[in-house]
């Protein structure tokens, strides 16, 4: 099993920035592709960023060039870097984490708020 605790969301003004973390453990060993998701206020979840094992990052098109994900394997984190946030920004940020090895599995984190607002 994998666990995830995230942590650094927050009020922040629009403009400014802010740093999501997601710890993993558990069978850190088998995890294989990282993401972030959000739901706004009323909608459902959608993919915000995600990182896999190998190959490219993949952004939204509302985040591109303002977010940035990355991952720490030695640490079992992922980050998402998030500058000139705007108030469209405003949701609950959740992590997600594919692992396994003869079967894979989803785990998510519980969700930090994330509130863009002057």
């Amino acid at each position: 099993q994998v666990q995830v605790v995230e942590s650094g969301g927050g009020l922040v003004q629009p403009g400014g920035s802010l740093r999501l973390s997601c710890a993993a453990s558990g069978s850190t060993a088998s995890i294989k592709d990282m993401a972030w998701y959000r739901a706004a206020p009323g909608k459902r979840r959608e993919l915000v960023a995600s990182i896999p094992s190998t190959g490219s990052t993949t952004y939204a098109d509302s985040v591109k060039g303002r977010f940035t994900i990355s991952r720490d394997n030695a640490r079992n984190t992922v980050y998402l870097q998030m500058d000139n946030l705007k108030p469209e920004d405003t949701a609950v940020y959740y992590c997600y984490i594919t692992a396994g090895t003869t079967i894979l599995y989803g785990t998510w984190g519980q969700g930090t708020q994330v509130t863009v607002s002057s």
